[in-house]
């Protein structure tokens, strides 16, 4: 509640360091999702689900039935760094702390189990794996609570910001590469008013968000972006080649640790969501 009261979105995490799992009503993202996420919903769901976009500073939430039981089950506190408008920068190791003293400007510091967290002013995207031992912890994702740590806070510095940058430009590994559209073409698309160009951008994007939450999350990354392609595709004759995209986006999901037939499940809803097929 304290931390609520400093504006920082908390959430209760499990003793694997991880957010709670779905209650029954919103597994598979059944409920559509919280407000807050990328692809938002209708969800009025009163118990803690959905990881980081369930994180809240209202003592009503918080201090609630539902929640108090969710407390007792937790053994960390989780917040939402982008919703208190900060950024972590998490580096996992002591080569990971050493390149950030030589490379970063000064800010407040965190110690963590293997390394530490380096907190700037200023929200941005989420990142995993910008460079080796460092992820970027900001809007859509979330980080443990481990102290108000040391020194005064800095602004978010292009450095950092360069990170993700660099991230999206590097090209995908061999195993999830879209830039041959393999599961899509015009032969299987006879039906749809987009250029391949248009197709494949659109798609690269999907695959880079499902690409980017490795820990928690890519199932519902897969869910946002099949529902956002789909829906681009509403208004086509079709057919569109919709079978094809779904499947990279299964790919994708399942080569960042999500069992095959969830992956299939979240793309599919997303897919049915957008079209407005019965699921």
């Amino acid at each position: 509640m304290a931390l609520a009261d400093g504006a920082l979105p908390v959430l209760p995490l499990g003793a694997d360091k991880r957010p709670l799992g779905n209650c029954r009503d919103c597994t598979n993202l059944a409920c559509g999702g919280r407000p807050n996420m990328k692809t938002p919903g209708p969800c009025v769901c009163p118990w803690p689900c959905h990881g980081w976009a369930a994180a809240t500073t209202n003592p009503h939430v918080l201090a609630s039935r539902q929640w108090g039981l969710a407390w007792r089950r937790a053994r960390a506190i989780g917040y939402h760094p982008g919703g208190a408008n900060v950024t972590v920068v998490d580096l996992d190791n002591p080569e990971a702390v050493t390149w950030a003293r030589a490379t970063l400007p000064a800010t407040t510091t965190v110690a963590t189990t293997r390394g530490e967290h380096w907190i700037y002013r200023g929200a941005m995207r989420s990142a995993n794996k910008v460079r080796p031992g460092v992820d970027i912890k900001s809007l859509m994702a979330y980080a443990r609570w481990l102290g108000p740590g040391t020194g005064p806070i800095a602004a978010l510095p292009p450095a950092v910001l360069a990170l993700v940058e660099r991230e999206e430009s590097t090209p995908a590994r061999a195993a999830v590469d879209s830039s041959t559209l393999t599961g899509w073409d015009r032969s299987v698309a006879t039906g749809c008013r987009h250029t391949p160009a248009f197709v494949q951008t659109g798609l690269e994007r999907g695959l880079d968000n499902i690409r980017a939450h490795p820990e928690q999350g890519a199932g519902t990354a897969a869910y946002g972006a099949a529902r956002f392609l789909a829906a681009r595709h509403a208004a086509c004759p079709g057919p569109c080649g919709l079978d094809g995209i779904a499947e990279e986006l299964i790919a994708a999901a399942v080569a960042v640790g999500v069992p095959a037939p969830y992956a299939r499940r979240c793309v599919t809803n997303g897919v049915n969501a957008a079209l407005g097929t019965a699921v």
